[in-house]
């Protein structure tokens, strides 16, 4: 029996699709639930996964190309069912089974075997553009080593293979994205809101590694798997609940094998190409776009993650008149903080970062200021004020910026805090991170200081009322004055906040105001303490 499969609804409004790369080739055996295709949206780089056991049959989709949700993608010989080729073509004569060259060898044909393939553990990460670079030039890029975010394989790579230097020293490596909670951990000069790597074992799916005993994930609460699989995940050291699963059964989300051995080897691979991206200091943002011998120009279509990200910015500006104030805030006793809690917080299998710190001032100044925390009903003509704090991050990933967002901030620890922010900007580095994970933020941090930075004047994530950038912190020279009134200059550390908002809603003294309290609360961390 011969199955077709059309392109599932693979997230809340995607209308459509771009095949990425095929998993499989036609004549491949398949499992139900192996990935068959990896697919792009504008919301996530996602896997398809195969609904049968069976055989490819014929695979209907050319790599890089559009395809509206419902359309027929593959189509696959069912596994068990005789005269699989019926259906498409007449029966051949018995005096010429042995020499059809349209079903001898097949693997669903007569008298073939049909071994079923493993899913590799260690698949290719790569973007689209640099997939189509590797096909015109040949090149395979399985063989390839890749020097990006997560293993991922970057047109940097390609060069160096199509210059024969694949088994050597490879082209400049490709810049890494540095996501709005990462920068260098090796001083105080290190970006305020987080610094590079993940905590070492954080409890978040895709692509970082587990929660320490007794931890609660930050994902789901219960999920179905076979009891095999179970052992898998204790043996890799994986928490099952932090699984990408590919499928639900009986309404509860269902992981496979072949899902906990691909987590389990792709956390490792991103934490290792991060602590090197970081230790390089890589920078964000360079273009992959190569270029042919003499040719001047390159075009590549405008569509996915990259134009969502573009008609957000252009809405948020034509909507939202923006306004930035700039300050800088005295954060030597925060700095100082953080360092006597890092151990602590490493005995959980938890690093600390600054950012926890922030996102803890930012929540208790958008308690005092709710109009912060607001946002305007265009449509009824109201103004909304939420009584939730669910803070955005926003993250720099290699296909542009995305905002995974911190429910309830106000109602968790740093801790927590440190983990599942971890978790979520791990996600969308990797493109694993659900849609719902990018919606419903009241307010969003973003970070310059990864790359250096100190000031900004950062587009508001419409239809949110503000959004905070901080700065790297650097030590300044600075005037103390002492319990006795005295004057001194001292080196001190400092951190520069730039707050956009929404002038509609917000007037510049109430900018001001908040500002000056987020800033309270991290020249005295103390005070974050009863919040």
């Amino acid at each position: 029996m011969v199955r077709e499969f059309e392109l599932p609804d693979v997230g809340e409004g995607v209308a459509e699709g771009e095949l990425v790369s095929w998993l499989v080739d036609a004549g491949d055996a398949v499992s139900e639930d192996q990935p068959v295709a990896e697919v792009e949206t504008d919301k996530a780089l996602v896997e398809v996964p195969s609904p049968v056991n069976g055989t490819v049959r014929e695979l209907h989709v050319e790599e890089g190309e559009v395809v509206p949700v419902g359309t027929v993608i593959i189509s696959f010989n069912v596994e068990g069912e005789d005269d699989l080729e019926a259906e498409a073509e007449p029966e051949p004569e018995p005096a010429d089974e042995g020499t059809d060259e349209t079903t001898a060898g097949r693997p669903g044909a007569t008298g073939a075997e049909t071994d079923e393939i493993e899913t590799p553990e260690d698949r290719v990460f790569a973007p689209p553009r640099v997939r189509r670079m590797a096909r015109e030039e040949g090149i395979d890029l399985s063989s390839l080593e890749g020097s990006g975010p997560g293993g991922r394989i970057t047109t940097a790579d390609v060069r160096a293979a199509i210059h024969g230097d694949a088994g050597g020293e490879q082209a400049p490596v490709e810049p890494t994205p540095t996501d709005a909670t990462t920068a260098d951990d090796s001083s105080d000069a290190a970006a305020a809101a987080g610094e590079g790597e993940q905590p070492a074992e954080p409890s978040s799916p895709a692509v970082t590694t587990e929660p320490p005993a007794g931890m609660e994930s930050a994902d789901r609460e219960k999920t179905l798997a076979a009891p095999a699989t179970r052992r898998l995940a204790d043996e890799e050291g994986v928490d099952i609940d932090a699984v990408p699963a590919t499928e639900e059964r009986d309404g509860e989300a269902f992981v496979t094998p072949e899902a906990v051995r691909e987590y389990a080897v792709a956390q490792q691979r991103a934490q290792e190409a991060d602590r090197d991206a970081l230790a390089a200091g890589e920078a964000v943002g360079a273009s992959e776009t190569a270029f042919a011998p003499g040719e001047r120009e390159h075009r590549e279509p405008f569509r996915g993650v990259r134009k969502t990200i573009a008609d957000a910015m252009v809405e948020s500006k034509y909507s939202a008149p923006h306004v930035t104030h700039h300050d800088e805030v005295d954060v030597t006793a925060l700095v100082t903080a953080r360092e006597d809690l890092k151990p602590r917080a490493e005995e959980q299998g938890i690093r600390l970062t600054y950012m926890p710190f922030i996102v803890k001032a930012v929540v208790a100044a958008l308690q005092e200021y709710p109009e912060m925390n607001a946002v305007i009903d265009e449509d009824a003509e109201e103004i909304v004020y939420r009584d939730y704090y669910n803070i955005g991050i926003a993250t720099a990933t290699d296909v542009g910026l995305m905002v995974p967002v911190l429910e309830d901030a106000d109602r968790k620890g740093l801790l927590q805090l440190s983990s599942e922010m971890n978790e979520l900007v791990q996600r969308a580095r990797e493109r694993t991170i659900s849609p719902d994970e990018l919606r419903g933020s009241t307010f969003t941090i973003t970070n310059v200081g990864g790359i250096g930075g100190e000031y900004a004047t950062p587009v508001i994530n419409y239809p949110e009322a503000g959004i905070l950038a901080i700065g790297e912190i650097k030590r300044k020279p600075r005037v103390v004055t002492d319990d006795h009134g005295a004057e001194s200059i001292e080196p001190r550390s400092v951190l520069t906040l730039s707050l956009s908002f929404d002038h509609r809603l917000i007037d510049g003294a109430v900018g001001a105001q908040f500002t000056n309290t987020v800033m309270e609360y991290l020249e005295n961390p103390h005070l974050l303490l009863l919040e």
